[in-house]
């Protein structure tokens, strides 16, 4: 029997490989186990659907990639690196709407991490959930268009202007929160 990283990589495999040849929206989970030579059960058995899928996909990517790096900003560079690089993969993904979509669990994860961010600037915990949703949203927002761009900038560009954004826009509303 397959060890349980084994199948993830080959469902994973199969839906990278999948989604240069069809729009998300037509792949099937028939299709997905056909292309990884599995069956249906050991899909179900590991993902619930294939939207879990593509964010098991994005999970794996992200923490071997943020781990390369202690410096937070360092590591949104490889990061964008890593995502300019697969624009071709996750362009697509950024596409898919909807519940259990990539955008909503890209905001699960990031929240958190604005949060210890927004904290650590105000020096207080108590932080308004929809400050953290702005920047959560906001950055989102920037990737999707940035990826999603005929002519993308190089990584190493957006992730300076990002930078430069979010850090200008969060002392100011931090310096506004702490004034009221």
């Amino acid at each position: 029997m397959a060890d349980s990283n084994y199948t993830k990589k080959e469902l994973a495999r199969a839906m990278r490989e999948l989604m240069e040849e069809q729009p998300f929206e037509k792949i099937t989970i028939s299709q997905i186990c056909d292309k990884g030579h599995l069956n249906r059960k050991s899909f179900y058995y590991h993902f619930r659907d294939k939207y879990d899928l593509i964010n098991w996909i994005f999970d794996m990517d992200f923490i071997a990639l943020t781990q390369e790096s202690a410096d937070s900003w360092k590591s949104v560079e490889i990061f964008c690196s890593y995502l300019y690089e697969n624009r071709a993969f996750y362009r697509k993904v950024l596409k898919i709407d909807g519940q259990n979509s990539f955008s909503e669990h890209f905001h699960d994860i990031v929240y958190p991490l604005f949060y210890d961010r927004l904290k650590s600037i105000i020096g207080k915990d108590d932080i308004p959930p929809l400050c953290i949703d702005f920047f959560a949203d906001g950055v989102l927002c920037a990737l999707k268009r940035w990826l999603l761009a005929k002519d993308s900038m190089p990584p190493d560009q957006f992730v300076s202007i990002l930078k430069s954004i979010l850090q200008g826009t969060a002392v100011a509303i931090c310096q506004n929160m702490t004034l009221s």
